[in-house]
């Protein structure tokens, strides 16, 4: 009994000392485990204060939202080799997942679509003024049929792939050749109200 005794003394002590120096090695070490995470509450420091000019209160992306189209214009050179040249990265970076590497609308992400996105080679497309196709592009269709872009293409680069969809050949649709109807020759119709296969019979 003596020695059960002496013996659960001896682990009793040997845990002590174990909790002791888990204890202290979460206190004192910068490696110790992270059994208590700091508690920050909320305004424990001054917020701080923004300096002026920092939030704008004018301009910005309103004003091309409350504009109409016919009063918007580029600010950049439409028909400068450099422009295209970047919207051409533009496009390829924003746009051709859905209209196409060609611009015809057939692309991977356009096909879930409907209806599937525009061949931005049409006549109609490239009719269209530059302060259009900026709305189209910015804010999308009524219908929500376009996804607007406003928040994803900076606005100086939405003018520079306009640039660009404006530098494109107009796509001439191939015409098919007309092919003639095919009618059934016609029959030979009776003469004098006989049958076919029939003979005149005299008197």
């Amino acid at each position: 009994m003596k020695k059960i005794l002496i013996s659960v003394f001896i682990l009793g002590v040997m845990a002590f000392i174990a909790y002791e120096a888990l204890i202290f090695y979460d206190n004192e070490f910068i490696y110790g485990r992270m059994w208590e995470t700091p508690a920050v509450r909320p305004h424990e420091e001054p917020l701080l204060v923004m300096e002026k000019g920092v939030v704008p209160f004018a301009g910005g992306e309103m004003i091309y939202r409350v504009q109409k189209a016919k009063n918007l214009n580029s600010p950049l050179k439409m028909g400068d080799p450099e422009t295209i040249k970047l919207g051409r990265e533009v496009y390829f970076t924003f746009c051709a997942m859905c209209h196409g590497k060609n611009h015809d609308g057939n692309a991977t992400v356009g096909q879930s679509f409907k209806p599937l996105p525009t061949d931005l080679r049409n006549a109609k497309v490239l009719a269209k003024s530059n302060g259009e196709l900026f709305k189209v592009i910015s804010y999308g269709t009524p219908q929500g049929t376009r996804p607007a872009l406003a928040t994803t293409v900076d606005v100086l680069d939405r003018w520079r792939v306009i640039a660009y969809i404006k530098s494109l050949e107009p796509h001439k649709p191939v015409m098919q050749p007309h092919k003639k109807e095919m009618r059934p020759p016609k029959k030979e119709q009776p003469k004098h109200g006989h049958s076919p296969g029939t003979k005149e019979h005299k008197d």
